[in-house]
């Protein structure tokens, strides 16, 4: 005979009686897979799982609960905005004796895509790219966020000012004693001393989060991330030969920026076609021991 097991939760009182804004469990794993327009890949994600605790008397909620409404996620092909809100509605439907009201899970990944080299028609790489998938519900019903993380190459537009006018100053010293300069001379100079001075890049970060549209197909997170790495122009690559570095110097080159360039190009870049957008951008500096941060929307 199975004898019944204790549910201290339900059967004892909280020693201090209060309501508790989010109760339940972080970084369970869990495989779920991403389709969008031609791709379709499964990823390892670490999801955060909630809900509020609005009755003081209650001690705990039933965590088991919530991990089986969350397993399924794993389950039944791929994951779609369409399924987080009717998961959220099933987390609050499982604690109706708590009367929770309402929910929200998290789930975070690197979404891995396959990036070509800049020349190098033959050769590429995989690029992993950390998201964050947040939807939130109750009554009023679901808001779902989406969060991507993109790496890029920044060089301070200062320190390139102050590295041409070096190299200036020494090339006007050199050839003080001409009026002209033949170009070749010129190019023999440039090719010993063009680097007598080189302003300081950085690899940096932008952080930049959207509010998916309710009734979307897919969470769009390949369009996004193509649209930050085209308002900046320098993302980081995954595999060069040397004629490929050269194409990525070019491109620092004609792309510098400050944090505050950045964070306005990327904001001017999604606001026309994504609601509520938010971006913080950090330029981790080669100059400084600390950071340089800018963040803009909402």
């Amino acid at each position: 005979m199975i004898k019944q097991l204790p549910d201290i939760a339900t059967l004892d009182m909280p020693a201090n009686p209060q309501p508790l804004e989010w109760v339940g469990m972080s970084t369970i794993d869990l495989p779920i897979v991403i389709e969008e327009p031609g791709y379709r890949r499964e990823h390892h994600a670490r999801v955060d799982v909630q809900i509020n605790l609005p009755r003081p008397d209650v001690k705990g909620i039933h965590m088991s609960r919530l991990h089986r409404l969350v397993d399924e996620l794993g389950d039944n092909g791929a994951l779609m905005p369409g399924r987080l809100a009717p998961l959220l509605a099933a987390m609050i439907d499982s604690h109706e004796d708590c009367d929770s009201n309402r929910a929200r899970v998290r789930l975070s990944f690197d979404l891995l895509v396959r990036r070509s080299a800049l020349e190098s028609a033959d050769i590429g790489g995989w690029r992993g790219y950390p998201v964050t998938l947040e939807a939130t519900g109750g009554a009023a019903g679901a808001t779902l966020h989406a969060e991507v993380e993109v790496v890029y190459s920044s060089t301070c537009p200062c320190s390139a000012s102050l590295a041409r006018q070096l190299i200036e100053r020494e090339f006007r010293r050199s050839f003080s004693d001409s009026d002209t300069v033949p170009t070749e001379d010129a190019a023999a100079w440039l090719r010993e001393h063009a680097t007598l001075a080189t302003p300081h890049g950085q690899r940096s970060k932008a952080t930049v989060t959207v509010r998916i549209a309710e009734g979307a197909a897919n969470f769009g997170l390949l369009e996004l991330i193509d649209r930050v790495e085209l308002a900046l122009g320098t993302p980081v690559q995954a595999a060069v030969r040397r004629v490929d570095e050269q194409a990525f110097a070019a491109r620092n080159g004609r792309n510098l920026m400050f944090v505050e360039d950045a964070a306005r190009r990327i904001r001017q870049e999604l606001a026309r076609d994504y609601d509520r957008v938010s971006v913080t951008v950090a330029h981790m500096e080669s100059l400084h021991p600390h950071d340089a941060v800018a963040s803009a929307g909402p």
